[in-house]
Formats: structure tokens, sequence, C-alpha cells
């Protein structure tokens, strides 16, 4: 499988190990973007990975997080990758 494609997975497996809610997705830029709810112990943990693990293949340059909120339940469940 093309790196492309590992980044996501492992970044599936991450959140799926975390037991969050939440997407991943590659873009044609060569970026990752998606979305992530749950425990905000569990989501910053995911935060951290994010910004300075990731994949074995992949290299991070930077990690943006924006509209961050407070959610009731969860609006995504399970952890998935969409194309």
């Amino acid at each position: 499988k093309n790196s492309r494609v590992l980044q996501v997975m492992y970044t599936e497996d991450q959140g799926r190990a975390l037991g969050l809610g939440g997407w991943v997705k590659n873009t044609r830029q060569g970026t990752v973007i998606g979305q992530i709810q749950g425990p905000v112990q569990r989501v910053n943990s995911m935060k951290l990975w994010l910004k300075n693990v990731g994949s074995p293949s992949s290299r991070i340059d930077r990690a943006v997080f924006s509209n961050e909120r407070d959610v009731s339940k969860l609006e995504v469940q399970g952890f998935s990758t969409r194309y």
C-alpha cells in the first residue's frame, strides 16, 4: 500500500484505540483532514499523537486544530476513513 493509505490507516487505528468517534481523509494536497470526538483527555491524546508521532511513513510539518466545541453526545460513531 502507498504511504498516503498507510497514514490514514494508522490514524484510524489510533482513533479506535483511544475509543474516539471521528473520521480522516487524505486531501489532494497531500495532507490529512478529519474530525475527532470524545472525552477531552482522549481527544487531547489524539491531538498530541497527530502533532508529534503520526504514522511511521508520515512527515509532520504542522498540525492545525480548529472548530473545537463541546458536544453533549457523539455525533460520529466509530472511527473511519472517508474517500
